[in-house]
């Protein structure tokens, strides 16, 4: 069984629906998603008044879910741009990876170099909401490229 976890910021249901759907389906793959909301006064504070606040904030957050024998991986507007493919390589041969979704300032430099991938999910910034969705459904897809599912094509 591969455990992927999601950790993100966010007061949206509107999303949850299409995660949800995403998580049952890769399910079949023996992978288990779990999505923690982060969601706390400090971040919504930090995110009030500046980008280094922010930061901070989401750093605090995220580090006291931080676990050393994951795989981890931050969503950040600096990470490396990577196709469907080469997401789905990051998935290949891990027994948990995390995925940690910055905020529109990113995340501060010291969690950064803690993880041991920066992603960027595009060169545009997404709500927590729009990236949980971009993150699911490629999460799903690279699964269904390891296991020569159809679903790609």
């Amino acid at each position: 069984m591969i455990k992927v976890i999601v950790y993100y910021i966010a007061k949206d249901a509107l999303s949850n629906h299409l995660c949800e759907e995403y998580k049952r389906l890769v399910s079949y793959f023996r992978v288990k998603m779990e999505f923690v909301n982060m969601f706390c006064k400090n971040i919504k504070d930090g995110q009030k008044n500046n980008g280094i606040e922010a930061k901070r904030a989401y750093t605090q957050a995220f580090l006291k879910v931080f676990k050393e024998t994951s795989y981890k991986v931050a969503l950040t507007p600096e990470g490396r741009s990577l196709d469907t493919f080469g997401f789905a390589e990051i998935l290949k041969d891990k027994a948990e990876i995390v995925f940690f979704i910055g905020g529109a300032y990113g995340l501060e430099q010291g969690f950064l170099h803690e993880c041991d991938l920066c992603v960027s999910l595009s060169s545009l910034t997404f709500s927590h909401s729009i990236a949980r969705i971009v993150l699911s459904e490629q999460i799903y897809r690279g699964f269904c490229l390891l296991n020569n599912h159809p679903y790609h094509k």
